[in-house]
């Protein structure tokens, strides 16, 4: 690669989750909603594409708003908010979007000739007498929709299930004819929703939302948002619509599940809701998913981990990381900024974002000023961690800061390990950057930063500086 590749694999200042990733003529595309820096609800904004080339997974290319929210006709005004959509190469060889306005419940569709747009509105998924999905009689209401398209017909998977609803029962799929709009085969169940999980093998992992349909081999492996909303669950089955039994879970956003470095219950991030899929890319499998920042559920950014199909068909679930897509560990020297930060815990203890007192990942100005993340709400016992590191002869850890504060930064290569320095730090109104002689092991490791002292200061970055 040209460059590393890291967790978020855009840069700090864009904010697309939901992420839809596809591999087309050499280069991995990602399709997903627009959250806005400093956004009051999901998705305001239009639809945008990246794209990199499979072989440098650091090279995000930017291909323009693909689809604006005002080209659909019942949104002309734009007051509707484009919610997660998905993307399939039709037997026509164009390529078709599928999606759902916030405030509706029938898909609608557009189409290229292009993966990276522009799209144009094409019409509404529909019975063959007319009726658009979603409004006949005994119809659940269409959200989020997944697509694969095999030979002619295309199998599109929705639905949204939220606790307490008995009306929406699960997962729907559904068969669409060669003209991608017609519904060749009605809606059918394939996985249970929050209400129905029990005896059904999904128990406490049921469906909640983001379905997402891949095939491996001669198995569909449905991806799906489950009822706790920060992982992403897989189920697998041999067809299309029946017979799909859970798998396990794929991802957490604050690594909920995983044991090895952290109690498996102890949330290392601030998580929320969460979706994505799987992609091979140049032979390896990767899970795309999203973070939150800015301490709300409102801006997104898009995230991925490298992932392992056994030859059993099972994915183990994956640690969240710095690193990401970059095939290994990060260069063990150099400025990092802060906004990497995979790991973000402190005395303020939640599974989920949105309490105000927690730390978080934010940027100057407004949404579109290109301008770097950084963290803030730092406080007494406010932890970051940035995985992983290949260490060798490190000798000085710095960081650059600015805000009130009078403190230390502790350096480890665990949450809970013993510091291996400190580093003091005092009230500037400006970025400056203070060090300290600190030796980290060589090897792989983790950093972990904890704050300890008064005021609230602001991180930029980090240095491994060697000896």
């Amino acid at each position: 690669m040209k460059k590393q590749a890291f967790n978020p694999y855009l840069p700090s200042w864009e904010y697309i989750p939901d992420g839809e990733p596809y591999v087309f003529d050499g280069r991995v595309y990602v399709y997903g909603s627009h959250d806005l820096f400093n956004g009051w609800v999901f998705c305001l904004g239009d639809y945008v594409c990246w794209s990199a080339p499979i072989d440098d997974l650091s090279d995000w290319r930017y291909e323009g708003v693909i689809y604006p929210k005002t080209s659909d006709p019942l949104n002309p005004d734009g007051r509707m908010c484009l919610y997660a959509p998905d993307v399939t190469k039709g037997p026509d060889g164009r390529y078709y979007l599928y999606y759902v306005l916030d405030k509706v419940s029938v898909v609608s569709v557009a189409v290229c000739d292009k993966p990276a747009g522009k799209y144009e509105f094409y019409g509404y998924v529909h019975y063959p007498d007319g009726t658009r999905l979603g409004e006949k009689p005994g119809d659940e209401p269409q959200f989020d929709p997944g697509v694969i398209t095999e030979g002619n017909v295309t199998y599109l998977y929705t639905g949204f299930c939220g606790r307490g609803d008995r009306s929406r029962t699960g997962a729907q799929a559904t068969v669409l004819a060669e003209d991608m709009l017609t519904v060749l085969e009605a809606p059918v169940i394939i996985a249970p929703g929050c209400m129905y999980g029990k005896g059904t093998g999904f128990e406490g992992h049921e469906f909640f939302e983001a379905p997402s349909i891949r095939k491996i081999g001669d198995t569909y492996y449905f991806v799906y948002s489950s009822a706790v909303m920060h992982e992403l669950c897989y189920a697998t089955s041999k067809k299309p619509r029946e017979g799909f039994e859970y798998g396990g879970v794929i991802v957490s956003n604050c690594d909920i599940g995983i044991g090895t470095y952290k109690p498996a219950d102890k949330p290392a991030a601030y998580g929320a809701n969460n979706h994505g899929s799987i992609v091979e890319i140049n032979g390896e499998w990767y899970i795309f998913y999203h973070r939150h920042t800015n301490g709300t559920w409102y801006s997104r950014q898009g995230c991925a981990e490298k992932i392992k199909v056994l030859p059993n068909g099972k994915i183990p679930q994956v640690e969240i990381t710095s690193c990401g897509l970059n095939g290994g560990p990060l260069k063990g020297e150099g400025e990092y900024p802060a906004y990497l930060a995979c790991n973000l815990m402190s005395s303020v203890g939640s599974m989920y974002t949105g309490d105000g007192r927690i730390p978080k990942i934010v940027q100057d100005g407004g949404d579109g000023d290109e301008n770097e993340g950084y963290l803030a709400n730092i406080f007494d016992s406010v932890t970051a961690g940035f995985k992983y590191f290949d260490c060798k002869n490190v000798k000085r850890v710095a960081v650059t800061v600015r805000g009130y504060m009078h403190g230390e930064f502790e350096v480890k290569t665990s949450w809970d390990g013993e510091p291996l320095g400190k580093i003091a730090v005092e009230g500037v109104n400006i970025w400056q950057t203070f060090s300290s002689p600190i030796e980290i092991p060589d090897g792989v490791n983790a950093v972990y930063l904890t704050y300890r002292g008064g005021g609230n200061p602001h991180l930029k970055s980090f240095t491994l500086i060697k000896g």
